[in-house]
């Protein structure tokens, strides 16, 4: 796909610029910019649309490309550094040390379609993989060493390693699938109408911060909520509040503070609209299921790893944390990034 009307346009004159810093104990900072551009889109559901691509990159210019993307909250920040120093969503696997280390590896992410609550349509994860071209071409990179991406993050890979082929050399796909289970589309399903009903009463964020607590409970698994809240419910001002509720009220407000409305829905949607065919996937794919991932099961797993005929790896691992272990097992999530980008395609 060739790029279209595109502008680069930076932020402003710090976040543009890149960023060397002073060295701290021989070690060397990686460089940091951050900016836009604007594109003009076609959209599978919604046609032609101009959009605003809002990016990150941290790393020289010269070290071999990494993107890497997570779920649909998820952003172009995916870790602090000298320039950007607030706190990633994904620190402990992007820093010094880690296979994904900046100072010898370019990592870049952006804002997904849509993150911005500013489009109002049907978006696809066809649109997202469309758009990570656009954004490549204006950055310069041909090909990427690798995709890393994490729940949306990994679908939106598999339909970039199906649709720009020759854009990647290999895709690492964590807790997400060729499409979406029916299962997890009910969940969400009920979750979008929490929000509809909260539109109803004008009261916006109490619905979407009760349909993040709604995800919350689809993200995690039993065993963990048994080992952190097995205490005896408490009577608060003549209603019942059981052990969680504290935590979930958490979630929600931290999800409503950083969230819009529209583009939680749109996003939201854009997972159960996702279906790619296995076989159009051209690059090795490590495939990486979590035992307990009530949302993306281990069966999805299996059925994309055999449909990749024979360019497919599955890495299983057991964790009380469910669907959200990418962002809890970090030490074997690097220790697989390891075994892919540092060995033969995705066979370790």
């Amino acid at each position: 796909m060739s790029l279209v009307n595109t502008v680069f346009q930076p932020e402003s004159r710090e976040t543009a610029e890149t960023f060397a810093g002073t060295p701290l104990s021989g070690d060397v900072v990686a460089p940091a910019v951050r900016g836009e551009i604007a594109v003009s889109l076609p959209m599978r559901h919604a046609g032609t649309r101009e959009l605003r691509l809002r990016y990150e990159v941290q790393g020289p210019a010269d070290a071999p490309a990494v993107f890497v993307a997570g779920g649909i909250s998820a952003h172009r920040h995916v870790s602090a550094s000298a320039v950007f120093a607030e706190r990633g969503w994904a620190d402990a696997l992007v820093a010094a040390g880690r296979t994904l280390d900046p100072a010898r590896t370019r990592v870049v992410a952006f804002d997904y379609v849509g993150a911005d609550g500013h489009l109002d349509a049907p978006i696809d994860t066809t649109d997202q993989a469309d758009a990570i071209a656009l954004l490549l071409d204006a950055l310069g990179i041909a090909k990427l060493q690798a995709f890393v991406g994490y729940s949306y993050g990994a679908m939106v890979g598999l339909q970039f390693a199906a649709r720009h082929p020759a854009r990647l050399q290999r895709l690492v796909a964590v807790s997400g699938a060729h499409r979406p289970h029916p299962y997890a589309s009910a969940w969400r399903a009920l979750q979008r109408r929490a929000v509809a009903l909260g539109q109803l009463q004008c009261a916006d964020a109490a619905g979407l911060a009760l349909a993040r607590q709604f995800a919350m409970l689809s993200y995690r698994t039993p065993e963990e909520f048994g080992e952190r809240f097995d205490s005896a419910p408490e009577i608060v001002n003549g209603r019942v509040r059981c052990a969680a509720e504290d935590y979930l009220d958490a979630a929600g407000a931290q999800y409503v503070a950083r969230t819009p409305v529209t583009a939680y829905l749109r996003l939201s949607e854009s997972i159960d609209l996702h279906r790619v065919d296995p076989a159009a996937v051209g690059v090795p794919v490590t495939v990486v299921a979590v035992e307990g991932d009530r949302l993306v099961p281990l069966s999805d797993s299996v059925n994309l790893v055999e449909g990749l005929q024979g360019r497919g790896q599955l890495r299983v691992l057991r964790s009380p944390y469910g669907h959200d272990a990418f962002l809890k097992e970090t030490d074997r999530i690097d220790l697989i990034l390891a075994a892919v980008l540092r060995g033969n395609g995705a066979h370790p």
